[in-house]
């Protein structure tokens, strides 16, 4: 008896070291007993129910023969619950077969313990079909593919035949199965795909599982997949995490494999003997199979695809979105030094900070989203007009806004405000000019005079630059700087520039030669 208390004494000091999170290593090492008695001691107690800390009530007989109880007849019968409910109850979030035990033996007092509860229900288990053996919880994921099989279509027109794809998405925990024909496995068809599918099932799962197919994973890697940003816009928009399934890997998605098979046999098999004139045709065709299918009674569980669905997936979707996902589609540019991208061949602007940087651009039927660092920088209304630009004032360099806010007409005021000779010299500038803009620059010098210099200064400058034929603002300036502006009508004639001079041009050169004869 001694010995015996010793062992229940360990076994208590077992789980004790246990509940403050020791590692049955180091529970070994205390207690003096080998590893592999620690072991047995816990999962002993686990299979009999024996938390800790332990009840008041229990003494060491009572733990003992909870632990070690004494072996029943075999022909005592005892009760067995239904696997199929079993089954089903363990695709509930959080529910686990030990949970399902402990409400069995509550039932059942005489019932099997745990050990055994396990190794029935493998046996059950093991006689399902593939597609049922595998456990998925309610609500977490969808497999999507497309199906080998095509189906025709005929152009009543033209007589053109077209191959319709088949999506396909399965739910994990029901089974419930989404079919739709499109024209090609495209992103655009393959995205539109997904939005249906999920409003098909009124909700979204957790986690959609695709295969590696190029339109929606562009590199394929099971620990670190490049998604399409479309596709993972989607996803985002959805609230739901692409995780693709690993290359040449078909257990990976079993799931969908089956469901595709399912669909094959029990929808286009079905189908091979009608003619169809377009996709909308096929697609209310296979809708209504779809139906059918969803509603057809399993053969070794109770109930349907649906009923199950209703009972274990709708409940766990998460809520659609309030708007369905508007297509878009992703590409890289790299920004000009004209502070304007090209998308499309339109050419928009962004913020000139970024001139020679990468941007992502986001491109849908009416917009193009300019986004940098994640962040958007930039929005315009998509234009079609090729070789055009659209242009955001706010985005140009302030002194690039300054120089675009003047124009001919309001430099011509300005200078009409100081004198008509400065309004004289204003007009030759522009006018000596091929483009009115590259006199810009010299008449806003003149600005900047006005501010240094007085009205009637300047005023006699600009004549005097006249009288000289020197039309410009180094010219007006020189004038100022050394105050020939002050001198005497006479004395400006006496100091007038020389006409005769070999370096001395007329100032209608600068008007009537062309760029070959300078």
């Amino acid at each position: 008896m001694a010995a015996e208390r010793l062992s229940m004494r360990k076994v208590k000091e077992a789980l004790r070291l246990q509940a403050e999170g020791r590692s049955r290593r180091s529970i070994a090492q205390s207690l003096g007993v080998a590893h592999s008695t620690v072991a047995e001691y816990l999962r002993r107690a686990q299979a009999a129910g024996v938390p800790w800390p332990l009840a008041a009530v229990l003494s060491d007989a009572d733990i003992e023969g909870r632990l070690f109880p004494t072996p029943l007849s075999s022909h005592v019968a005892r009760p067995l619950p239904a696997w199929s409910e079993i089954h089903r109850e363990l695709r509930r979030k959080g529910v686990t077969l030990q949970l399902l035990w402990l409400e069995y033996k509550e039932a059942h007092r005489d019932g099997y313990q745990y050990s055994q509860f396990c190794e029935h229900y493998a046996r059950w288990s093991g006689k399902l079909d593939l597609v049922l053996r595998q456990e998925h919880r309610a609500g977490e994921k969808v497999f999507v593919d497309f199906a080998g099989q095509t189906v025709p279509v005929i152009d009543p027109t033209t007589g053109e035949v077209r191959e319709a794809q088949i999506f396909v998405g399965v739910l994990g925990a029901s089974n419930f199965t989404y079919a739709e024909a499109t024209w090609t496995q495209e992103l655009p068809e393959w995205t539109q795909a997904h939005v249906h599918m999920y409003e098909y099932f009124g909700g979204v799962p957790a986690v959609t599982v695709p295969d590696n197919l190029k339109s929606g994973v562009r590199h394929a890697c099971y620990y670190d997949p490049d998604i399409n940003p479309t596709y993972h816009e989607l996803a985002t928009h959805y609230n739901t995490v692409v995780l693709p399934t690993r290359t040449a890997r078909p257990r990976d998605k079993a799931k969908v494999e089956v469901g595709v098979q399912i669909v094959e046999r029990w929808i286009l098999a079905r189908l091979r003997n009608h003619t169809f004139h377009g996709l909308a045709d096929l697609n209310r065709e296979i809708r209504r199979l779809l139906d059918l299918l969803n509603d057809r009674p399993f053969k070794k569980l109770p109930g349907s695809r649906r009923s199950i669905f209703e009972v274990l997936d709708r409940p766990a979707l998460r809520p659609l979105p309030p708007t369905r996902y508007e297509y878009a589609r992703w590409k890289k540019a790299r920004v000009n030094i004209d502070y304007h991208i090209e998308v499309l061949g339109h050419c928009y602007s962004v913020p000139h900070t970024l001139v020679r940087q990468e941007v992502d651009v986001r491109i849908t039927t009416h917009t193009i989203e300019i986004l940098h660092g994640g962040r958007r920088i930039a929005a315009h209304v998509r234009s079609e007009r090729r070789g055009g630009f659209t242009t955001d004032a706010t985005h140009r360099p302030k002194a690039h806004q300054r120089h675009l806010e003047w124009t001919p007409s309001r430099i011509l005021r300005w200078a009409e405000q100081t004198g008509p000779r400065t309004r004289d010299l204003v007009q030759r500038i522009l006018d000596s000019r091929p483009h009115p803009e590259q006199g810009y620059r010299s008449c806003l010098g003149l600005f900047r005079l006005a501010r240094r210099y007085s009205p009637a200064r300047l005023e006699a400058a600009c004549a005097r630059a006249l009288t000289l034929g020197a039309v410009s603002f180094r010219s007006v300036n020189s004038i100022l700087q050394n105050g020939l502006d002050r001198l005497q009508p006479e004395e400006q004639t006496t100091l007038s520039l020389p006409r005769d001079h070999d370096h001395v041009r007329d100032p209608g050169y600068f008007v009537t030669s062309t760029p070959g004869e300078i």
